[in-house]
């Protein structure tokens, strides 16, 4: 069984651990850890048994914080699926009628002869304006 050295605020603990679980054991004792040196920074030097306690509470506290999110996430999301199936399973709406107006030819031909006079006049006022 290997054995593997952790810092917790700034005391090394020697931890036996399964073979190939120590990735997990140094992640962990990281996080105490952390706690550790908050406490360490905000009280200064205390022993080692109410430090450990104190770290351990802080990581409790926000594990519990974060169970508590996980929980309105997991509902939530079951909400979420229950209105996904009654959607799913609602008789799909009926088609909307899209009415394109027709624009009679006699209009376009129009339009286009308007065009052809404005292009016309234009080009007669840059002749003008160049010449």
């Amino acid at each position: 069984m290997p054995e593997v050295t952790v810092t917790i605020g700034e005391r090394n603990f020697t931890v036996a651990c399964q073979e190939g679980e120590e990735h997990f054991l140094r992640a962990a004792a990281k996080m105490i850890d952390t706690e550790a040196m908050v406490l360490l920074r905000q009280i200064g030097r205390m022993p080692e048994t109410r430090m450990l306690l104190m770290a351990g509470l802080l990581l409790a506290d926000k594990t519990a914080g974060l169970e508590d999110q996980l929980r309105q996430s997991e509902s939530r999301a079951v909400g979420l699926q229950v209105e996904i199936e009654r959607l799913r399973q609602a008789p799909s709406p009926a088609p909307v009628r899209v009415e394109v107006p027709v624009i009679p030819a006699i209009v376009l031909e129009s339009l286009s002869e308007i065009a052809a006079q404005a292009e016309a006049l234009a080009a007669r006022m840059e002749e003008r304006r160049a010449g």
